[in-house]
């Protein structure tokens, strides 16, 4: 009988950075996900914060190993024949936890198995396995080549990971571009973006001004160019982070947890793609423009549209929610205000 074979691919992801209340960050960082019969892998892995081995800011001496191991071409680097798929995006050490498989050769396949938690230099499956998840066999030309592709430069490229801001350097944009700059979103500012050459633009992927008039001047010339220009800038610096996050994200819908939010002074709607942690937070403005955060919701969702219920007073005034998982960012105003504060 023939083996039955999982497909396999690779796609860009993202781990959306933030700027956390304290003043701190979570960095941003892309990389490359592994595709498993047409599904992302990690999305099979709810409330999992982490990314691949296969960064986009590897060394290109780190990322040829990296390959080489997942070919087999490497000794494993953990006993019993594992290797990372997942680990900390922040420090890539094996002590924060990370995904391991075992990688192994059976003819001209491959076939991982044995998909488990691992916090040390062994696993106990039983305790930490992920149970249902895999084996899977994996026709080896088509695994080979997709991994070399990695190295050959054929791989579909992740966009590009700046922003353009417009306006003057003091103030608001100033603080927007070291927050952005913090989580690791390069970000360029100019006074005036009317006479940027096209080429030079393409290099952004995505731009901000708060001046409304210099936005309707340069929207027909940015739509050419393929970056996205945010189209309602929020008043705060936390809440222009997470409008440039969702304006950069590529990714077809079908790859994302998170793919719709709006908001009413009594509910969130928000649909969900795949299971996982979701994070819905409030930021509303009073007659003084003093910034209030309120956390909405920091729970696992499942895919399907989820309505959530509001306290008005939460949202009263000028108030934006934004949601996040691990992976995506969506920014939405409540719209039918009550009112000022």
């Amino acid at each position: 009988m023939s083996p039955a074979y999982a497909t396999f691919g690779l796609e860009p992801a993202t781990r959306v950075g933030t700027v956390l209340a304290d003043g701190g960050y979570q960095v941003h960082r892309d990389f490359v996900d592994f595709v498993v019969d047409g599904s992302p892998l990690l999305f099979r892995l709810a409330d999992l914060d982490a990314v691949s081995p296969l960064a986009s800011d590897l060394p290109p001496a780190v990322l040829d190993a990296q390959v080489r191991g997942l070919l087999l071409e490497d000794e494993p680097p953990l006993p019993g024949g594992r290797f990372v798929l997942y680990g900390c995006p922040e420090c890539a050490d094996l002590g924060c936890g990370a995904v391991t498989v075992v990688i192994e050769r059976d003819g001209d396949d491959y076939r991982w198995s044995d998909f488990a938690w691992q916090t040390g230099e062994h696993v106990d499956l039983e305790r930490d396995g992920y149970h249902g998840t895999g084996p899977f066999r994996f026709h080896g030309p088509a695994y080979r080549a997709a991994l070399t592709a990695l190295l050959d430069g054929t791989h579909d490229a992740a966009p590009p990971r700046r922003v353009l801001l417009i306006g003057p350097r003091a103030g608001l944009l100033a603080r927007l571009a070291a927050a952005l700059r913090g989580i690791g979103i390069g970000a360029d500012i100019t006074p005036d973006a009317t006479d940027v050459p096209a080429g030079e633009l393409t290099s952004y992927g995505a731009a901000l001004t708060v001046s409304e008039p210099q936005r309707a001047a340069l929207r027909e010339a940015f739509a050419r160019t393929g970056t996205v220009l945010v189209d309602e800038p929020a008043p705060v610096v936390p809440l222009l982070v997470a409008q440039l996050q969702q304006a950069l994200d590529r990714a077809p819908e079908g790859r994302r947890r998170l793919t719709a939010l709006t908001a009413t002074p009594y509910a969130a709607e928000i649909e969900v793609t795949a299971p996982g942690r979701v994070q819905l937070t409030a930021y509303r403005f009073d007659r003084l423009r003093r910034t209030r955060v309120h956390t909405v919701l920091d729970a696992t969702l499942g895919p399907g549209r989820h309505r959530l219920p509001l306290d008005p007073r939460t949202v009263r005034g000028d108030a934006y929610l934004v949601a996040r998982t691990s992976g995506g960012v969506l920014v939405a105003p409540v719209r039918g205000r009550q009112g000022p504060d």
